[in-house]
C-alpha cells in the first residue's frame, strides 16, 4: 500500500499589530486570527499566564481540543463499523504543560469521554477506545502520553 499525503492549510494573521508594535514584552497584543478556507475564522491569543487574552482560544487549548476531537471521530467511526450505536458522546479533556527554564512542554493529556450507547456490549464499547487511540493521527504525532478514562453508560440506565 502506498503512502497517502494530506495537506492542511491554516492562514495566520497577527491582528494584535493594530494595538502597536512589539516594543515591550509586557505590552504587545498576542491576538491573532486563524483562517481556514471556506470556514469561519478563529480568533486566538496566548494563554493568560503569558499575557494573552483570556476570552480567546490559545494554542495549548487547541492542542488538547485536537486530541479530544481526533479521538472522538476515530471512536465514533470504529463504533459505526462495529454497528455499536452511540447516542451521546461528551469529553472533559485536560492537558498538563510543564514550564521549565523559560520553555514548556506538554507532559500529559487525559481524555475523559462519557459515552452513552444503545447496546448491551459495554465492554466492546470500552475496548474501541484503544482502537481509536491507536488510530488517532494527532495522538500519533505527539511525544507525550495520552490517557483515556472512558465512562460507558447504557442508554436508559
Amino acid at each position: 500500500m502506498s503512502a497517502r499525503e494530506h495537506g492542511y492549510v491554516v492562514d495566520l494573521r497577527w491582528t494584535g499589530a493594530a494595538a502597536g508594535p512589539t516594543r515591550s514584552y509586557a505590552a504587545f497584543s498576542r491576538e491573532h486570527e486563524l483562517a481556514f478556507a471556506g470556514k469561519p475564522a478563529l480568533r486566538a491569543s496566548a494563554d493568560p499566564f503569558f499575557r494573552g487574552d483570556a476570552t480567546l482560544h490559545n494554542p495549548e487549548e487547541m492542542l488538547v481540543a485536537a486530541l479530544a476531537s481526533c479521538h472522538m471521530l476515530g471512536y465514533l467511526a470504529f463504533c459505526a463499523l462495529d454497528r455499536l450505536a452511540v447516542v451521546e458522546y461528551t469529553d472533559s479533556a485536560y492537558g498538563t504543560m510543564t514550564e521549565t527554564s523559560g520553555s514548556g512542554a506538554f507532559t500529559l493529556v487525559t481524555l475523559r469521554p462519557r459515552v452513552v450507547v444503545d447496546d448491551d456490549r459495554l465492554e466492546r464499547a470500552r475496548e474501541l477506545h484503544h482502537d481509536a487511540h491507536a488510530a488517532c493521527f494527532i495522538a500519533n504525532s505527539v511525544n507525550f502520553p495520552i490517557v483515556c478514562e472512558p465512562e460507558i453508560v447504557r442508554a436508559g440506565a
